[in-house]
């Protein structure tokens, strides 16, 4: 039989999307019960009630007094342990790029994935029900944090949340969700062109701690390089400052950090370099509504989601084009 033949008598058992809900299930089985998944959700448990525990000894005697009192519950920081964003920063990935490094080379390595493929389900419904359960996956865990969090703050403040701070929290939660996914994309693209899961892990863990601790230093450079200060106009200046942070938005953690900025802390009113004639006519410290700040972080979220979804386009592609006998 053609293959041309192949294809039509495929297309009238169903669509390319047939058993997606079936993997998307099983994926998400797998991850929540495997002792990896659960190692991570410990520790992000932890992490919470660390920094939530710390950040509430702080905020008890401010109740009453304090606007966003819950958003600071997210961003105050005591010594030794940073403030809850931040680790978020850190473990986010880590926990993406957990879900996906093994994705698509793990079946190759356990030799299922000629088994799968012979089932009604198709290369598209395979790839995308894994990606799905990893993003599943993460939201679930993230939304579970979130809560606890929440849950905390009415527990031990005897304050209910404002509607704006919950909203404002909830697009955190979006941001924070779809940052995750550019790792996951990114961890399952590795996962399809390499065949060892630790190949893979090594090259995803890699490319975030190039971001993390190299590009920052990267973009700086490149920045006074191709815009240097010969005469110190105002100018130049900004010219520097734009290009650089422009360079700095390729990375997702500079994106992720900039939507949470303006999330968490209403009273920003812009990012980078900002002359005192853009503020005319701003009452300094105001907090922003929050239709101002979502539109503020809208560039930064958009980012967000393009790069995952980019890299989960990257990651279909390599996969159609690869030889699986089935």
């Amino acid at each position: 039989m053609s293959q041309q033949a192949i294809q039509h008598e495929r297309a009238r058992e169903g669509s390319p999307w047939t058993g997606l809900w079936a993997v998307t299930a099983k994926e998400m089985a797998d991850h929540l019960t495997s002792a990896r998944m659960q190692i991570l959700e410990a520790l992000i448990v932890l992490t919470a009630l660390g920094t939530a525990y710390t950040a509430l000894q702080n905020l008890r005697t401010g109740v009453g007094g304090d606007q966003f009192l819950y958003l600071k519950l997210l961003t105050t920081a005591r010594d030794p342990l940073p403030a809850f964003v931040g680790f978020l920063g850190f473990l986010v990935p880590l926990v993406a790029i957990a879900l996906g490094f093994d994705a698509i080379n793990g079946e190759f390595n356990r030799q299922t994935i000629s088994r799968v493929l012979a089932q009604p389900i198709y290369r598209d419904a395979l790839l995308f029900g894994k990606f799905l359960a990893g993003l599943f996956t993460l939201a679930l865990v993230l939304t579970a944090i979130w809560l606890l969090i929440m849950g905390l703050g009415l527990v031990r403040l005897g304050v209910p949340p404002s509607g704006e701070e919950v909203a404002r929290s909830l697009w955190f939660l979006v941001a924070t969700i779809f940052y995750g996914g550019v790792w996951l994309g990114l961890a399952i693209t590795f996962s399809v062109i390499f065949r060892q899961p630790a190949t893979a892990a090594l090259a995803s863990i890699a490319v975030w701690l190039f971001f993390t601790v190299f590009w920052g230093t990267i973009a700086s450079l490149v920045a006074q390089t191709l815009h240097p200060i010969r005469f110190g106009f105002v100018q130049e200046l900004l010219a520097q400052a734009q290009l650089e942070l422009t360079l700095a938005r390729v990375s997702p953690n500079t994106l992720y950090a900039e939507a949470t900025l303006a999330l968490l802390r209403p009273t920003i009113r812009a990012f980078g370099l900002v002359l005192p004639i853009q503020l005319q006519g701003a009452v300094l410290g105001t907090p922003l509504p929050l239709g101002q700040s979502v539109l503020l972080i809208w560039p930064q979220v958009t980012g967000l989601i393009a790069a995952t979804i980019l890299l989960f386009a990257l990651s279909y592609v390599l996969f159609q084009r690869q030889e699986i006998r089935v």
